[in-house]
């Protein structure tokens, strides 16, 4: 059996009197695209901050690639290999579509000094080239980021997120405000991603969504969360059979 690039443990997280999340745990495998699902309320935000190192947990562990870093910070996490995606856009609007590629892994090339040193692309022209090309973004490569449609700026950051081979990239909402037309498109494209890495380097995804098409198309296993806890994990299938999960979700 391989490591599991992600493993959680027992993660718990209180504000108060709330309970959050209270006692989460899941692994997530080289080459696996891991849904996390649950109504409002149910913990999967606290849950997915915790791992991003935007907020330290009460108690439990984080893991990647058996390095913990439950305590580990945003930037350290994606030095460490974690790229993602916000559920609100993060494009630079000012910027070209090719130009917030290239800034969204500068951080991972080199040394500043190097860097002052390095071609003005900073080396990663032909890579921010290849996604833009997978990304079927070519015709926008050149135009301002901000000029584009919502679909369309939601590929670039998605795009953005891939720039540094991550090892794992957890996808927040990936569908939200998107027209319906193109999530379909989006679904496509991740499979693409997880199936044949651009670089030779296949990553792992976590990806919380509401849209439950989307995700049992796009997921080889799900995660149910309630109320800060864990009610359910299985295959698509295992899920649309599960009646606890029928019962407190997804409705009969």
């Amino acid at each position: 059996m391989s490591q599991p690039v992600l493993k959680v443990t027992n993660i718990k997280k209180a504000y108060g009197a709330i309970q959050a999340v209270g006692g989460v745990s899941f692994e997530v495998m080289p080459g696996e695209i891991f849904g996390v699902i649950g109504p409002n309320g149910s913990g999967k935000t606290t849950l997915f901050n915790s791992m991003l190192g935007q907020i330290t947990p009460d108690e439990g562990k984080i893991e990647l690639n058996g390095r913990d870093v439950t305590q580990a910070g945003p930037l350290e996490l994606n030095r460490l290999g974690v790229g993602r995606t916000f559920q609100t856009l993060q494009v630079f609007g000012k910027m070209s579509v090719r130009d917030n590629l290239l800034v969204a892994a500068q951080e991972h090339k080199g040394t500043m000094l190097s860097r002052m040193f390095a071609p003005s692309d900073s080396g990663l022209g032909a890579k921010a080239d290849a996604l833009i090309d997978q990304f079927r973004i070519r015709h926008v490569a050149d135009k301002k980021a901000g000029e584009l449609s919502y679909g369309q700026q939601k590929l670039v950051d998605i795009a953005m997120a891939f720039m540094s081979e991550p090892d794992l990239v957890l996808l927040d909402e990936p569908c939200a405000g998107v027209n319906p037309s193109l999530v379909g498109g989006i679904s496509t494209l991740l499979k693409e991603l997880n199936q044949n890495p651009k670089f030779g380097k296949q990553s792992s995804f976590v990806v919380i969504e509401h849209n439950m098409d989307f995700v049992m198309d796009l997921c080889h296993r799900i995660m149910v969360m309630v109320e800060g806890q864990v009610l359910a994990i299985g295959t698509p299938a295992e899920i649309r059979a599960n009646k606890q999960v029928l019962d407190a979700y997804l409705g009969s």
